[in-house]
């Protein structure tokens, strides 16, 4: 039922917009709508590529989409690409969202409406709406994952986060801080990583600033061989008693699976629990095999209809409809939020296979 419920809502939208012109090109032949993702190198950006192209085909409907690799100067030059073609709406999920800034201020200029994707881009007034999941309700969930599985006192505590340059990275941070930071205050759960989060730790809630400096030492810049690295040398620079049950909040599913071989590979590790989000192929495996402990789910057909949805909605003129509000720092950025969802082996089959999100047959040992 609920495939069935996502597969309508893709064509109904689809539907819309061609009824409404499509949206494939403007009267002098240029393209209405053009989208930018960060990097192919993820498979979560991949994902959404497929999402965008699945939900625009079902109209005939045709935007271009550019990947920036994680380079601010490619992407502004994909977005000065696009503006040359005529485009109205622009989508774009920055690789630096302080960077993407100077982009955004020039696609405004050219009369472009601005749709920034799942992150954030931050110091400007250019950004029309931002469609993204409740990011604070993840790093919310992996905190309340870990004290789930924690018992007694002197818990051991890996903390990671994601890029610095990422607005979200913050807010998962500062999500999973709420939750853990009691627990941390309490003597439940032992940090062994990072000096300035244990100076931190009789704080409730940090500044941006605080929240920088313990990034700043726990960074996996979202790069699986950097995460991998980084848990390395945490498990080489700590003594023994600090390792056998392990409890590690690590900041998205392939850096996860990365920090996971690191401990795994660790022989004074005896267990360990670790967080994860995007629901990659890949971390579903590892969660039925029991490498990874659980991931937020963030239904990208969601997200995906969501931004497609403002951005017909500003083709017609109109303004789309706001369930909340982001300050980037230079303005209160209206945006639509999607809710997310813990998976753990538990509930893997019924969240994400029988939804009809990804297929049984990519999986082994359901």
């Amino acid at each position: 039922m609920k495939k069935l419920i996502h597969v309508l809502l893709m064509l109904l939208m689809a539907a819309s917009l061609f009824a409404n012109g499509g949206g494939e090109t403007t009267d002098d032949g240029g393209l209405s709508v053009g989208i930018i993702l960060p990097t192919k190198d993820e498979p979560r950006w991949i994902q959404d590529e497929t999402r965008f192209k699945d939900a625009l085909e079902a109209a005939g409907y045709s935007v271009e989409i550019l990947f920036s690799q994680g380079d601010s100067a490619r992407e502004r030059a994909n977005v000065e690409a696009l503006i040359s073609k005529g485009i109205e709406v622009l989508i774009i999920t920055p690789q630096d969202g302080a960077a993407a800034a100077a982009a955004a201020d020039e696609a405004n200029r050219a009369g472009v409406k601005v749709i920034s994707y799942d992150r954030l881009i931050t110091s400007t007034e250019s950004i029309d709406y931002y469609v993204t999941f409740d990011s604070f309700s993840v790093g919310a969930a992996w905190g309340q994952y870990l004290l789930s599985k924690a018992e007694g006192m002197g818990n051991n505590l890996y903390l990671y986060a994601g890029a610095a340059s990422d607005n979200n990275a913050f807010i998962f941070f500062d999500g999973a801080w709420s939750v853990l930071q009691p627990a941390i205050a309490d003597g439940t759960f032992v940090i062994q990583n990072s000096d300035q989060a244990i100076a931190l730790s009789g704080k409730a809630e940090l500044t941006r600033a605080e929240l920088g400096q313990i990034i700043g030492q726990v960074t996996t810049n979202w790069d699986f061989n950097t995460a991998k690295s980084l848990a390395e040398a945490n498990l080489t620079s700590v003594s023994a008693d600090a390792k056998g049950t392990a409890f590690i909040c690590a900041p998205n599913d392939g850096t996860a699976r990365a920090i996971a071989d690191a401990f795994g590979a660790d022989n004074e590790i005896d267990t360990y629990y670790i967080t994860g989000q995007d629901a990659e192929k890949a971390s579903v495996q590892y969660i039925i095999d029991g490498k990874q402990s659980m991931t937020v789910f963030k239904d990208t057909r969601t997200l995906v209809a969501d931004a497609l949805k403002a951005a017909l909605t500003f083709l017609e003129g109109k303004t789309p409809v706001a369930t909340g509000s982001y300050n980037n720092g230079a303005a209160d950025i209206p945006a639509m939020q999607s809710e997310v969802i813990t998976v753990t082996a538990d509930n893997v089959k019924a969240v994400l296979i029988d939804s009809g999100y990804y297929p049984a047959s990519d999986f082994t040992g359901l």
